[in-house]
């Protein structure tokens, strides 16, 4: 898969075009890069980058918890919200913060067509995302530098409960591209939160993305998506495992917090799908 994403991607050493020859990534200066066995690549340049990426348990966590269907509403609004352009050509779509590639996965199965690109700090999230989908290719990349991905070259951009770089976002899609953005609200596993001491959702957290956009992008469609689920202890085990919460308890920690709860506990799932598209003529933010 990792050739048919490589008209997207630049080398992030000098930004020239990348080849594949057998197992590695190369560009015509000279700069390689090793593809893992896994199937993804990294593409890390430069100073070492400060951002700690999800950990093996935590994307193990997510994977079952996905992959159990607690989300799939929010995954089925994600690829609505992808699916809306579907008269676009030759679909690019790329996800930031991929973790296990699930919604990249859900979103490229909407075109026949699609190439899914999953872009994350995480070797951990590489391995799962490259193994997702047949038409999603995985890199390891920072998104808080500059991405190595060819300017305008994707129709779509994904940002699923993760920290996003609009002005990069920006750069890497094209004129008519979309991005689409999942926020959880104040309610989103509210049940979990004092019982378990889950980091709670910032106050200003919609205030700080209108900012965040504002001048790269217009938003052009939003909607709430709420409804509960009805978890057991390993799915709440699970969604705590996946989540920041899992850096500031010990798994004893949760265990304990978790035996409290009962069994299966109604936890309400709140998130906002809101759409961006560029705006043609960029202001200063």
């Amino acid at each position: 898969m990792l050739a048919d994403a490589l008209d997207l991607l630049v080398c992030p050493a000098c930004g020239s075009d990348l080849d594949l020859e057998e197992r590695t990534v190369l560009c015509q200066r000279g700069h390689s890069f090793d593809v893992a066995r896994q199937g993804y690549v990294s593409l890390l340049a430069g100073a070492a980058t400060k951002l700690t990426g999800d950990s093996a348990d935590m994307i193990t966590a997510r994977g079952e918890f996905l992959d159990a269907g607690h989300f799939d509403p929010i995954a089925t609004a994600v690829a609505a919200a992808v699916g809306e352009d579907s008269d676009l050509g030759n679909p690019r779509i790329l996800e930031i913060g991929a973790g296990t590639g699930h919604y990249l996965a859900r979103s490229v199965d909407m075109f026949e067509d699609a190439v899914g690109l999953g872009v994350d700090i995480s070797k951990a999230a590489a391995r799962r995302t490259a193994r997702a989908h047949p038409r999603v290719a995985s890199i390891v990349a920072d998104a808080w530098q500059n991405l190595p991905v060819r300017t305008g070259s994707c129709t779509h951009a994904l940002s699923i409960f993760s920290p996003r770089n609009p002005d990069e976002i920006r750069r890497i899609l094209c004129a008519d591209g979309s991005f689409v953005v999942v926020t959880p609200t104040q309610r989103h596993l509210g049940e979990l939160i004092e019982p378990l001491g889950m980091v709670r959702v910032d106050d200003d957290k919609t205030r700080r993305l209108g900012e965040s956009m504002a001048g790269r992008f217009d938003r052009v469609d939003r909607h709430a998506v709420d409804f509960t689920m009805e978890l057991d202890v390993a799915a709440i085990a699970a969604v705590v495992g996946m989540g920041p919460t899992a850096r500031h308890l010990t798994p004893e920690q949760r265990s304990e917090r978790i035996a409290t709860l009962p069994t299966p506990t109604t936890v309400t799932a709140s998130v906002v799908v809101a759409t961006y598209r560029p705006r043609l003529a960029m202001t200063s933010a």
